[in-house]
C-alpha cells in the first residue's frame, strides 16, 4: 500500500542503530580461531555486504498491531528461569557459544556464521552499515522505577498536576515505551545536557507542545533548573540552562499558519480565521537560529474556522453562514502543513533539524469533550486492543504525506526533516490524561474532563526518551541527509 511505503521511507534513516562493536570483535575472534584449527585453507569472501539482514526492515501495517498482546518483558522472563531479564533481538546478532556440533561441522561455514563474519568485516573496515530499529512501533511494558520526578516540579501546570488533585491510582506512572527491535534507554538528564551543550531547541505548536516541553524541563530538573530569559506575558517563552549554554524555547502556533481569532477568549468555541497559504511569522521568522525544532498541530483544527486562500474566503467549518462552502478538518490540516513545511524549506540560513511530532490522539469515551465524555481507564491498552482509525488515522496520514513531500524538497538544499512519531504509542495510553484530576471538584472549567493533555509525571515523559535517542542519532550521523 502507498501509505505503508510512505511510512517506512520516513522512518528509514532515523531508525538506524549501530551494531555493538564488542560483540562483533568477539564473534570474529571465535570464528577465525575455529577456522584456523579446522580448515586452514578456507578463504573468506571479503566482499563488503551491501546491507545487513534485518527482520525489522519491512514496513509495518500502520493501522493495526500484529505483535503478541502480552508484555514482552514478562514473556521474556517466562522463557528463561526467571533469575534475570533478557532482551530479544537487542543487537540483531545473537551471542553464540561453540558447541560439540560446531566442532564436528565441515569447513564450510553455516549461513548464520557467514552473516556474523560479514558483520565483523564491515565493522573492521570502518563501515557505516547499520541495522534498523524502529523506535515508533512497540508496546508499553512495566517500569517499576518510574516516575523520575515528582508532581512538585515547578514546570507542571495545575491542570496537569493529577496527583495534587486527588488521582487515586499511580499505576499509570509505571510504564515505559519498548520498541519492538531494540531497547530504548530511559532519559538521562546528564547525557541530554552534554549532548545539547551550546545548542538550542524550539517547540512550535499548541498546548501539547507545551506539555512536552514541561515534561522535558521536569526531567532535567533532577540536574538543573533553567533561568527564564524572556519577558513575555504570552505563550512564547525562552529559557537558558546556564553552564551548558543550552537554550530552549516555545512558540505558540496551534495552527502553524497565520490565524486571527474571531471571537473572544470567553467564547466557549473560540472561532478563528485561518489563512491557509500564509506563513505564521510568529515562529517562521525566528527558528533559523535553532539547532532543533519540534513542530506539532492537531486538536485546534476541530474548532469553528473560516478558511482563506490568496486573501479570499474559500470555505468554513462549523460556521453559521449559509452561503459559505462547508469544508472539513482534513482540508485545513493538509493545507496548513503544506504551508508550514513550505515556510521551513524557504529558510535560507537554517542549518538545524526539523522534527514533525505526529498527532497524539485524545481518549474521550461515552461522549465528546463538551457532552460528558471522559477517560477513566487506569491501564494502557495492549497493542491488539486499539486500532488507529477514523479521524486519528486520517490526520496521521496527512502528516506523513506532507512530511514526505517536504523531505523531497528539503533534500535538494540539504535540509533535514525528520519524523517523530508519537501517534501509535499514545493511542495505547487512555490512562495517561488528567480526566477530572486537573482541578478541584467544584471548579467550573472549559474542559471539565481533560482527555487531551497528559498528566505530569506521566506517559508523555517517554517522548523525551525518544527525543534523546533521536538527537544522539543526528549528532552521530550528521553527514547523512
Amino acid at each position: 500500500m502507498k501509505f505503508q511505503a510512505i511510512e517506512h521511507s520516513l522512518r528509514k534513516h532515523q531508525t538506524r542503530r549501530k551494531i555493538p562493536k564488542i560483540a562483533l570483535v568477539v564473534a570474529l575472534t571465535i570464528l577465525l580461531s575455529a577456522i584456523s584449527i579446522y580448515s586452514p585453507s578456507t578463504q573468506f569472501n571479503t566482499k563488503k555486504a551491501s546491507k545487513l539482514p534485518s527482520e525489522f526492515d519491512s514496513a509495518e501495517e500502520p493501522v493495526k498491531s500484529t505483535a503478541p498482546s502480552g508484555v514482552i518483558l514478562e514473556a521474556c522472563r517466562n522463557e528463561h528461569d526467571g533469575s534475570e531479564p533478557c532482551n530479544h533481538r537487542e543487537s540483531g546478532v545473537e551471542d553464540r557459544k561453540v558447541t560439540k556440533e560446531d566442532e564436528e561441522e565441515p569447513p564450510s561455514l553455516k549461513a548464520e556464521q557467514v552473516e556474523v563474519t560479514k558483520s565483523a568485516e564491515i565493522e573492521a573496515q570502518g563501515s557505516q552499515e547499520e541495522e534498523y530499529c524502529d523506535l515508533f512501533s512497540g508496546e508499553w511494558v512495566p517500569n517499576p522505577e518510574a516516575p523520575y520526578y515528582t508532581n512538585s516540579c515547578y514546570g507542571i501546570q495545575e491542570h496537569q498536576n493529577c496527583m495534587k488533585y486527588g488521582r487515586p491510582d499511580i499505576e499509570f506512572l509505571k510504564w515505559r515505551w519498548k520498541p519492538d527491535g531494540c531497547e530504548l534507554p530511559i532519559f538521562d538528564p546528564h547525557q541530554f545536557l552534554e549532548l545539547v551543550r551550546g545548542k538550542s531547541i524550539a517547540f512550535v505548536g499548541d498546548s501539547v507542545a507545551r506539555n512536552h516541553l514541561q515534561s522535558l524541563m521536569c526531567l532535567l530538573s533532577r540536574v538543573l533548573y533553567p533561568q527564564e530569559i524572556s519577558n513575555s506575558t504570552d505563550e512564547n517563552r525562552q529559557w537558558e540552562y546556564q553552564g551548558y549554554n543550552f537554550r530552549m524555547s516555545i512558540f505558540w502556533a496551534p495552527y502553524l499558519v497565520r490565524s486571527v481569532e474571531i471571537t473572544g477568549p470567553k467564547d466557549r468555541t473560540r472561532s478563528f480565521s485561518l489563512y491557509l497559504d500564509e506563513f505564521d511569522e510568529n515562529w517562521t521568522t525566528k527558528i533559523e537560529e535553532y539547532d532543533y525544532v519540534i513542530i506539532n498541530a492537531g486538536h485546534w483544527f476541530f474548532r469553528p474556522t473560516m478558511f482563506y486562500e490568496k486573501g479570499n474566503l474559500v470555505g468554513c467549518q462549523y460556521c453559521p453562514q449559509e452561503n459559505v462552502t462547508r469544508l472539513t478538518t482534513y482540508f485545513s490540516y493538509q493545507r496548513a502543513f503544506r504551508t508550514a513545511f513550505g515556510a521551513i524549506n524557504s529558510l535560507q540560513n537554517f542549518k538545524g533539524v526539523i522534527f514533525l511530532r505526529t498527532f497524539a490522539p485524545s481518549h474521550f469515551e461515552n461522549g465528546t469533550w463538551d457532552s460528558g465524555g471522559n477517560c477513566p481507564r487506569t491501564r494502557p491498552y495492549k497493542r491488539n486492543e486499539a486500532v488507529l482509525e477514523g479521524y486519528n488515522l486520517e490526520l496521521y496520514k496527512i502528516q506523513l504525506e506532507e512530511l514526505r513531500i517536504a523531505q523531497e524538497e528539503g533534500r535538494k538544499r540539504g535540509l533535514r526533516l525528520r519524523l517523530f512519531d508519537a501517534t501509535k504509542a499514545m493511542l495505547l495510553r487512555p490512562d495517561g490524561h488528567p480526566s477530572v484530576y486537573g482541578h478541584l471538584p467544584d471548579q467550573k472549567l472549559e474542559l471539565p474532563r481533560d482527555c487531551v493533555h497528559w498528566c505530569l509525571p506521566g506517559p508523555i515523559d517517554s517522548w523525551n526518551d525518544v527525543l534523546l535517542e533521536l538527537l544522539r542519532r543526528e549528532e552521530s550521523d550528521k553527514p547523512v541527509t
